[in-house]
């Protein structure tokens, strides 16, 4: 596999691996992970462990309940990674926020902390030519997301449906009296992403200078409430008052018997393609310079998307509709160059997607724990007819491998076992498998790195609460585990 390297503007081939870590669930003293010295450390102990990728989920501006997936914007950044210890020792805070006791996050509460907190570095800021020339660079989406979160505020919450006419409608002249009135709170939320962006900006270049590769995450569908929508509702499969028509999700599978309903509004691709995909090249100009490569969740979307009527409770009522295919892909290309992407293959995948992910040229994913029903299974490694793969023991959807093996039927731990050889079988004797396959990259869950059971669980589809709240402990990056996987590349080639 070839990618373009976006660290360095030269190619990179080869095989390597990595860790998969949201930076909410790094380590730190103010109730979740942060984008400060926690992060420079995460960079560190990945160089130490001869580690080349570092994947993240999608870091866009969440909810009270956490999902990356459920972001108010396909293009800000998460207000609650921002460091807290950058804004004292930039002078911005009067003092520095109390400690919070380690553990899961509590969104609601690191929310309401950290809002104090921005607010308050926002009052003591000065900012200058480099927030000019950010807002400058980004105004393409930052006008409309600071404008969105600013009404958003004022309405208590309320989904931008919900908003007086004329501004959930964007009368043009409606809007140019809310931002004179909202001015001063349009431009604390350009200054919190100015923030963010600052902050980022500093670990990727960490990263980078490490040799390290970040794989970002882009979720194919955007949340409905979110400034995505409600600044391109032609680009949407809206009804007259704004509200989905259609919705998307995915039929009955592994995870799910009745599927799973997102709920996120499905896309006018017919409406998108007269305008040259341009909201999407923005959305991927813009993936791409947060990430090194981008994987695209739900891949099998742009061949066919699960297209339920709005009101459904469950899934079940869907049916598969065309999207576009290679259309959309040229057109990225066209605008872009070659494209880093990695295809998230899983779950209902015909042949027809499998042409699209073959035809972009476009590495696809491998899961270990999917792979033990039979010697056939595609996600067993010596299956894998070439090395155009990304191989995973679990993703954040995933059970942690530890908790999967104690529930996982007895016919696929007995399988199991005799392929890998061994009666008494540890999460690290998947994580070897991952590193032997041929497969060009080879990404584990730091949770599976820890040996960790369910209780670290990262998601579990279908379900709203205790998700997304895991946080590793201080120590456990530690010295000897970093030799432990730096010993594993070096073996197998990474």
């Amino acid at each position: 596999m070839c990618v373009r390297d976006r660290r360095g503007g030269n190619t990179v081939s080869g095989r390597s691996a990595g860790i998969l870590l949201h930076p909410t669930s790094l380590p730190g003293e103010f109730g979740i992970g942060e984008l400060g010295a926690e992060a420079v450390s995460f960079v560190e102990f990945l160089k130490d462990s001869g580690q080349e990728v570092w994947q993240v989920l999608p870091l866009g501006p969440t909810g009270s309940g956490g999902s990356p997936y459920s972001s108010y914007s396909a293009f800000a950044g998460n207000p609650l990674l921002i460091s807290t210890q950058h804004l004292a020792e930039h002078g911005l805070l009067d003092s520095t926020p109390p400690c919070v006791a380690a553990g899961p996050v509590d969104y609601p509460a690191v929310i309401a902390s950290k809002q104090g907190t921005l607010r308050e570095a926002y009052e003591n800021a000065e900012p200058g030519e480099g927030f000019e020339r950010f807002c400058a660079e980004n105004r393409v989406w930052l006008e409309d997301y600071a404008l969105y979160a600013a009404l958003k505020e004022k309405s208590g919450g309320a989904a931008w449906t919900g908003w007086d006419r004329g501004i959930s409608d964007r009368n043009p002249e409606t809007l140019s009296r809310a931002r004179r009135e909202l001015g001063r709170e349009v431009r604390f939320h350009k200054f919190v992403q100015y923030l963010f962006f600052e902050d980022w900006r500093a670990v990727k270049q960490a990263a980078n200078e490490a040799g390290i590769e970040i794989i970002g995450d882009l979720p194919i569908f955007v949340s409905h409430d979110s400034a995505d929508v409600w600044a391109n509702q032609e680009l949407f499969r809206l009804d007259g008052s704004g509200e989905p028509s259609v919705v998307a999700g995915v039929p009955p599978d592994y995870f799910s018997e009745t599927g799973q309903l997102w709920g996120n509004p499905l896309y006018d691709w017919e409406e998108m393609q007269r305008n040259g995909y341009r909201w999407w090249v923005e959305r991927m100009r813009q993936a791409l310079t947060l990430y090194d490569a981008v994987r695209i969740d739900h891949f099998r979307g742009f061949e066919s998307s699960w297209e339920v009527p709005a009101g459904e409770k469950t899934a079940r009522g869907g049916r598969w509709v065309k999207g576009p295919g290679e259309k959309l892909f040229r057109a990225l290309e066209d605008a872009l160059g070659e494209l880093p992407v990695i295809a998230e293959d899983l779950g209902n995948i015909t042949a027809e997607v499998e042409s699209l992910r073959d035809n972009l040229g476009l590495p696809g994913m491998k899961v270990l724990q999917f792979a033990f029903s039979s010697p056939d299974n595609p996600h067993l490694p010596h299956n894998y007819e070439h090395e155009n793969w990304v191989v995973y023991t679990g993703t954040h959807d995933n059970d942690t491998t530890k908790g999967w093996w104690a529930s996982a039927p007895i016919e696929e731990r007995a399988f199991a076992r005799r392929y890998l050889g061994r009666e008494y079988v540890s999460t690290w004797d998947f994580i070897r498998l991952a590193y032997s396959s041929v497969a060009s990259r080879a990404v584990v869950p730091m949770q599976d790195v820890l040996s960790l059971g369910s209780e670290a669980r990262m998601n579990l589809p279908g379900t709203t609460k205790g998700n997304w709240s895991w946080r590793m402990p201080e120590s456990a990056p530690s010295p000897g585990l970093a030799a432990k996987l730096r010993h594993l590349a070096e073996t197998y080639g990474r």
